[in-house]
């Protein structure tokens, strides 16, 4: 995708999300994994845009693919508990969350 396509995508999708807030948030996550995949692939750089996953609210949490308000109370009481959470591994320890769901969020999530 290249920059014209994915500033085309950003407009549609802010357009859509002022009509339904809920997307606006799961939206703003899809567009920020493309735009980082994109920005990683032609510059070399690493991927922005994604989420923090120790500094997120419970609604940030909850608006990733796969985590509902229970995955995402989890993973707040584990980082309350535990720390910061460092990696993916770690990510698995929170309760419901294995390694299909590690890897799904992972693209979503930094560390």
């Amino acid at each position: 995708m290249d920059a014209k396509s994915l500033l085309m995508a950003t407009f549609v999708v802010a357009a859509a999300c002022s009509l339904n807030p809920v997307l606006a948030i799961q939206s703003s996550a899809v567009v920020a994994k493309v735009g980082a995949q994109e920005s990683s692939k032609n510059s070399g750089e690493a991927p922005v845009g994604k989420l923090s996953i120790n500094k997120a609210s419970q609604e940030q949490l909850e608006a990733i693919p796969g985590i509902g308000a229970k995955k995402a109370q989890a993973i707040l009481e584990y980082i309350k508990k535990n720390g910061p959470i460092k990696n993916q591994q770690q990510l698995m320890e929170v309760k419901g969350i294995g390694e299909k769901l590690a890897e799904k969020i992972g693209g979503f999530v930094s560390y």
